[in-house]
């Protein structure tokens, strides 16, 4: 007999969507099979909480279960109560078949009643399953194949459409449980979670990224390799640039699905150089008390 799934979810019977949402999350980080590899505990609770997910996550099939029309399984519960209720709304119960065929056609009355009630020979579309899956920061930026592994053991291959934002949901059609009656399958709704990168933050469809520059790119200008989603460029940083100058990487950002992507803004940081320079040290302080030796061209006017 399934648990019940709000006692699994750990939430109380009133709680909001969302909060039923967020303690599938929660649980499900902790106990998917990809972060207990051979515990066959957590894989069977991992089972467990996404069957509960199921059912709850759902706004129609939860309130179904409520009403007691199904199961904590997602089962239909059979009719009852009908012969009961036919009497006390003034009808006549009887105790046999030879009884209740006073009524004509009495077998095609049960069959409409069961019918309308949708109990018998109904075909019926597979329940959704639903899945969490988290991706590494450059593999949500530009798409790829990803496997997810299911409560079963078994594995599902997913295409990542480059550029997906956390909290997206995929939907693999026909992944879900199997129809009933020769009904179409589920789906398979397939929530993105994506790490954060230790260099790149995602603002919209632009990445920002802040850059360490050496003091003399920073004055005299220069070229220096930038990282991108893509991989490195060569960027021309200005002469005389200071920390927190940003500067602009046209179509180095995020893929939209028009073709177009966004931008990179790399902000500037100038680091002085790893080891102590005393020649430096003499040029700056030369520099602010304004004894600086002449230019080579101020030398010969």
């Amino acid at each position: 007999m399934a648990s019940d799934p709000y006692t699994v979810l750990g939430v109380k019977r009133d709680a909001a969507q969302d909060d039923i949402q967020k303690a599938y999350r929660r649980l499900a980080k902790k106990l998917h099979p990809d972060l207990n590899p051979g515990n066959k505990a957590a894989e069977d609770q991992f089972k467990e909480l996404s069957a509960a997910y199921d059912l709850l996550g759902d706004p129609e099939k939860r309130a179904r279960f409520d009403r007691g029309e199904i199961d904590a399984a997602g089962q239909e519960r059979p009719a009852q109560g009908f012969y009961r209720d036919f009497a006390a709304g003034g009808g006549h119960a009887y105790s046999s078949d030879a009884g209740f065929a006073d009524f004509a056609g009495a077998e095609d009355i049960i069959a409409e009643i069961f019918g309308r009630q949708g109990r018998a020979n109904v075909r019926r579309r597979g329940a959704d399953l639903h899945f969490h899956l988290t991706l590494d920061f450059l593999d949500a930026i530009n798409g790829g194949k990803q496997q997810l592994t299911l409560p079963d053991g078994s594995s599902l291959d997913v295409a990542i459409p480059p550029g997906i934002r956390d909290g997206q949901v995929l939907r693999l059609l026909g992944k879900g449980r199997p129809g009933l009656n020769g009904g179409p399958d589920g789906d398979a709704l397939i929530e993105i979670e994506v790490r954060e990168h230790p260099l790149f933050q995602r603002i919209g469809d632009d990445i920002r990224v802040e850059l360490p520059v050496p003091l003399a790119d920073a004055v005299l200008g220069g070229r220096i390799s930038v990282p991108t989603p893509d991989g490195p460029v060569t960027m021309k940083v200005p002469k005389w640039s200071n920390t927190g100058s940003v500067l602009r990487l046209k179509g180095k950002g995020v893929p939209r699905r028009d073709g177009t992507r966004g931008d990179e803004y790399v902000a500037l940081k100038i680091v002085l150089p790893e080891k102590r320079d005393p020649e430096l040290e003499r040029l700056i302080a030369q520099w602010q008390s304004g004894t600086a030796a002449p230019s080579h061209a101020s030398a010969e006017a």
